[in-house]
């Protein structure tokens, strides 16, 4: 390592900060760090203060001489930067419970990246990277850009498709949790033994998986986790996302495992039938992670406190960060880790078009990330995996030009959402509760409010 590196993260303020910060102390042997900006808006200025000092004071406990600078001009922190890494939320916590809630109210499924609730965060998402995107092209514009901010596969492709920032790779924690849990099941608690393929989109892929003797264990693993006898997922499956058991029939005819996110589409109605239980009491994920949120940002006020709490698990997205890190390092140092990232396709997933961004397996190199070949997938995912590719592409086609055409066909597509008047409704209800951060539908939202239609928060 010759260079000493620039890292900027936008959304600085988050509370998985204190997560990234212990990824990069962890790889200070292998990133010769020598600025770090952390980055936020006006209104979640008090947010970066309380996390960038906590972050400052992780910096100093490992003695490193680091410059964690906080700021709110995301143009003076991008200025020449190595790597920027993007965790935001536009609207912040109460614009996710907006997206839990009013599903919900049409006894429709509500969640953060998947049902109308994904949908939202993506519009409201896209067209700030594509900001994001335009200052890098005059600011940094040899600078990697790590994306982990939710809807992680639809913000990528429209980072690198629309944007047209190829050096952009996206991430997600699930792949982390499954192959940790497929180590346990197999006896390799704590051990990074087996060898897993994943293939999909982000929060819609499956994986097969073999042993160190080569041999494939994913029949194997399907009857150790998911035999209806077994109890194994009762401690091991991710924390927030609602435990329901799958079809064992169809996973053994299937083949191979899918992610945790397949609950919402395999088991639509008995996930339906939970969310509207926490939906009647006020304890939907998000108002859930809320209080959490609040909880942690008040350890984190300790100025004593000066590494990352066993708390910050409780928030849901663990291992994302430091899965960011590990990028960064391998990138820096040519270090060809295999990791799950979403990256273009180019005809490793035969079954979507060649430029088309996956979820998938891949070497981490310095030139980016080259993807393992997986193929074409059996008929009972093969459908699946087309129809959301299709809903992901007018989802971003409707982000960045506000058209309200593509977004009722997104709506229509999305197999989580039931098509007709009471799916109308809740679209322009959504588009009206999100009018303040999506001026691209600005005029479609001025025609529903002339119209009536309106949001009362339930």
């Amino acid at each position: 390592m010759s260079k000493k590196l620039k890292i900027v993260t936008i959304g600085g303020g988050s509370s998985y900060t204190p997560e990234l910060a212990e990824g990069l102390i962890l790889r200070q042997d292998r990133l010769d760090i020598k600025e770090w900006w952390l980055v936020d808006i006006d209104a979640g200025k008090e947010k970066l203060e309380i996390v960038g000092e906590m972050a400052r004071r992780q910096v100093k406990a490992a003695g490193l001489d680091w410059e964690v600078h906080l700021t709110t001009d995301r143009t003076l922190a991008l200025k020449d930067a190595d790597f920027v890494t993007t965790q935001f939320r536009v609207g912040q916590l109460d614009a996710r419970i907006r997206d839990e809630r009013i599903p919900s109210k049409y006894h429709s499924l509500g969640q953060e990246t998947n049902g109308a609730g994904g949908i939202f965060k993506a519009f409201r998402t896209i067209p700030v990277i594509l900001d994001i995107i335009n200052d890098m092209k005059e600011l940094c514009p040899d600078a990697w850009l790590i994306n982990f901010t939710n809807p992680a596969g639809m913000v990528t492709e429209a980072a690198i498709k629309v944007g047209g920032w190829k050096k952009t790779i996206g991430l997600c924690n699930v792949p982390i949790g499954s192959t940790r849990m497929n180590n346990t099941a197999m006896g390799y608690d704590g051990q990074d033994v087996l060898f897993h393929k994943y293939a999909g989109l982000n929060h819609f892929h499956w994986h097969r998986v073999w042993d160190k003797d080569g041999s494939e264990v994913t029949n194997k693993l399907i009857e150790t986790i998911y035999n209806p006898e077994s109890d194994f997922l009762k401690d091991h499956e991710v924390k927030n996302i609602m435990l329901v058991g799958y079809n064992y029939e169809q996973l053994k005819s299937l083949g191979i495992i899918p992610c945790a996110y397949h609950r919402y589409y395999y088991m639509s109605e008995d996930m339906l039938e939970g969310t509207l239980a926490d939906y009647e009491k006020g304890e939907t994920r998000a108002e859930v992670v809320k209080r959490t949120e609040a909880e942690l940002f008040e350890l984190y006020k300790d100025p004593h406190l000066d590494y990352k709490p066993e708390q910050l698990a409780l928030r849901g997205g663990a291992h994302y960060s430091d899965a960011a890190c590990e990028v960064i390092a391998s990138i820096v140092n040519d270090s060809r880790t295999v990791m799950v990232v979403s990256t273009q396709n180019n005809g490793t997933i035969t079954d979507l078009p060649y430029d088309s961004i996956v979820e998938v397996s891949s070497v981490i190199t310095a030139h980016g990330a080259e993807p393992f070949n997986w193929g074409s997938f059996p008929a009972g995912a093969r459908g699946q995996l087309q129809l959301m590719k299709s809903m992901e592409e007018l989802v971003i086609e409707a982000a960045v030009k506000g058209d309200y055409g593509k977004a009722i066909e997104a709506f229509t597509v999305n197999p989580l959402i039931n098509s007709g008047s009471h799916m109308m409704d809740m679209l322009n209800e959504m588009l009206v509760a999100n009018k303040d951060y999506l001026p691209q539908f600005k005029e479609t939202i001025a025609k529903l409010e002339q119209e009536g239609v309106t949001y009362i928060p339930q």
